[in-house]
């Protein structure tokens, strides 16, 4: 009997934790499968060992882990996998298939410019976005954000398209909002490459109300799984449907 473990990567932020819970419930419910159970990586419950033992409870013989990862990272090549191959030592008989990060998507930039215009309008040329990674000293990543980047600017006809992160990459969050503070000509856009609310977005979301309340134009565009593209590509991953990366990340 096949199963369907989604691994999320987890909060500290009970308000972040419930949404993506409620976001993933939602795929459940969409998903025609009869085993499906919630996990997340770290610092939320449950964890994969309990998700995949649930599972296995329920008879599963054939586990297809669905990660809810935006890219291809540390977590994604080394940790999830780690975690698997010792469940799997421990239940040989069952197989267990991870499947990839969504990658770099037509779809996932084209929900990103609706959440941009959504929050910001129609854009000019002469104004610019500032896009929030999560971070991660993986190379690949940077080299799948300077895609996004471009993906973007092609889409909305701004100025510019500036990068920064939250944690484990230069440049910082911090450096990225004062560096576009002082060079933009108009309005900015504060984009965060992040899925769900929790204490990361407050953080981005807090900046940027503070440089409003400066005086600039400057707005800050919500979490991605807002968007209904994102429940869309989960359900179809989870139901096997394939997708197109359009910049291949490196592989787990």
């Amino acid at each position: 009997m096949r199963a369907i473990l989604y691994v999320g990567h987890g909060t500290r932020s009970k308000k972040g934790a419930e949404e993506a819970k409620r976001f993933l419930q939602s795929v459940i419910n969409e998903v025609n499968e009869p085993i499906q159970e919630i996990s997340f990586l770290e610092l939320t419950e449950p964890s994969i060992e309990e998700g995949f033992k649930r599972c296995v409870e329920q008879g599963a013989m054939n586990i297809d882990v669905v990660p809810i990862f935006l890219l291809t990272a540390g977590h994604m090549k080394h940790d999830i996998p780690d975690v698997l191959r010792t469940l799997q030592e421990q239940y040989p008989h069952v197989s267990v298939k991870l499947l990839e990060a969504f990658g770099v998507q037509e779809s996932i930039l084209d929900a990103m410019v609706e959440l941009i215009l959504g929050t910001a309008g129609l854009l000019s040329a002469q104004d610019s976005l500032l896009l929030v990674g999560r971070g991660s000293s993986d190379a690949g990543i940077q080299r799948d954000f300077a895609v996004i980047a471009s993906g973007l600017q092609s889409r909305l006809g701004v100025e510019r398209v500036n990068v920064c992160y939250l944690a484990a990459a230069e440049p910082s969050f911090a450096d990225g909002l004062e560096q576009i503070c002082d060079e933009a000509s108009g309005s900015i856009v504060v984009v965060p490459y992040l899925l769900f609310g929790g204490l990361l977005l407050s953080e981005v979301q807090s900046a940027v109300r503070k440089k409003h309340k400066s005086g600039l134009s400057i707005v800050a565009a919500d979490a991605l799984s807002r968007h209904a593209a994102i429940k869309e590509l989960v359900v179809a991953r989870a139901s096997g449907k394939g997708s197109v990366d359009i910049h291949a990340a490196s592989n787990y």
